[in-house]
């Protein structure tokens, strides 16, 4: 097997989101990168948040992150904080990509924007790449691996690496429980639940942050990048706009809530977006086991994090719904998002009637 195949690629710029090249490689080359030739350019998927590009020189193989065209929402597509936080993070956590610059001059494309140095790999999506074997042995080694440089960031010492400002600290599961429930009933349609006995629940259980440490906020298959050489070893860690300083065991809880098992239902696995169905992936429970022995934290109250990811989950589903329903986007991928909502309404309620108390 051709192993140049199985690396993540990116395709043709899509239409209405060109870039000019021309200004970016002009501006790069000001700041001191010595580029070769001019660039290839190509862009990645994706779509609900910022726009990711490839830039191919003779020389240089880098990637450039902006918002959407016409974003209103700063605080979402923050180009100035993504970058400094990946820049303040590198030494101390390896596998963040390296920057090369940030610029915040609107001449150039009409938006802040930053560039950093590609990392070549595999990123495992829904499905593996097509030619990728693996036995049972190799998947678990891989899922083994993920949650290992999850508690790896989990133990970066956040002041040693100047990021003490990232967040607010203490308090912060309370402030995700009632800052999301806000945000919730802010962008509630009529056709979903509108989540009062799950957000009641969670209100009266908001426990203690167990610490605080950085977090990424994100953490799926889907961000991380394997080497080509060994697709079970994580070489890279992308998507850190979210990042903060944060409760893990909060983090933990919203992972799980994209984590499909090979045994759950239809609506379950049509959320899926990474291969957690695969033979030898541990379930979610002995994620829960095997982190808990690694970080040595402890939880009396483990289905508080698991209801409050799934939630989240719902709340950032029914944030995009919201924007298709009132057609400030066409994207028809969002048509039955409200589903998605519904569905997790209902998996909450049925955890909360097993285990919660």
């Amino acid at each position: 097997m051709n192993k140049t195949s199985l690396i993540d690629q990116a395709r043709a710029v899509r239409q209405g989101e060109e870039l000019d090249a021309r200004a970016v490689t002009e501006w790069l080359r000001s700041t001191g990168v010595e580029l070769i030739g001019e660039p290839q350019v190509t862009q990645f998927s994706g779509g609900a948040s910022n726009w990711t590009y490839r830039l191919k020189y003779d020389n240089r193989d880098l990637i450039l992150r902006r918002p959407p065209m016409g974003t209103k929402a700063k605080s979402a597509h923050d180009m100035v904080r993504e970058y400094k936080v990946q820049h303040a993070i590198k030494p101390v956590y390896p596998v963040v990509p390296a920057m090369v610059g940030l610029c915040i001059d609107h001449a150039v494309i009409g938006d802040d924007f930053y560039v950093m140095d590609r990392i070549e790999g595999i990123i495992p999506r829904r499905h593996l790449p097509r030619g990728l074997e693996m036995t049972e042995a190799d998947v678990r080694r891989l899922c083994l691996n993920v949650l290992d440089k999850l508690v790896e960031l989990h133990q970066v010492d956040y002041r040693a690496a100047g990021l003490q400002d990232l967040g607010k600290g203490a308090g912060y599961a309370r402030r995700q429980v009632e800052g999301r429930s806000a945000r919730y009933l802010k962008a509630k349609t009529w056709n979903v639940s509108d989540f009062s006995y799950v957000r009641n629940w969670l209100q009266e259980r908001i426990p203690e942050d167990v610490k605080t440490c950085l977090i990424h906020n994100d953490w799926r298959f889907d961000n991380v990048v394997l080497a080509p050489d060994d697709p079970t070893r994580v070489i890279g860690v992308l998507d850190w706009e979210m990042a903060t300083l944060g409760d893990p065991l909060m983090e933990l809880g919203s992972m799980l809530a994209y984590w499909v098992e090979a045994g759950d239902g239809f609506l379950m696995k049509s959320t899926q977006r990474q291969p957690t169905t695969l033979k030898g992936m541990l379930s979610r429970r002995q994620v829960v086991d095997y982190y808990r022995e690694r970080s040595g934290l402890k939880a009396d109250n483990w289905i508080f994090y698991e209801v409050f990811g799934l939630f989240r989950l719902a709340v950032i589903a029914q944030q995009i719904y919201y924007r298709y329903h009132h057609k400030q986007t066409a994207n028809p991928a969002f048509k039955h998002y409200w589903v998605m909502v519904n569905y997790c309404a209902w998996r909450c309620r049925q955890l909360i009637r097993q285990h919660g108390r």
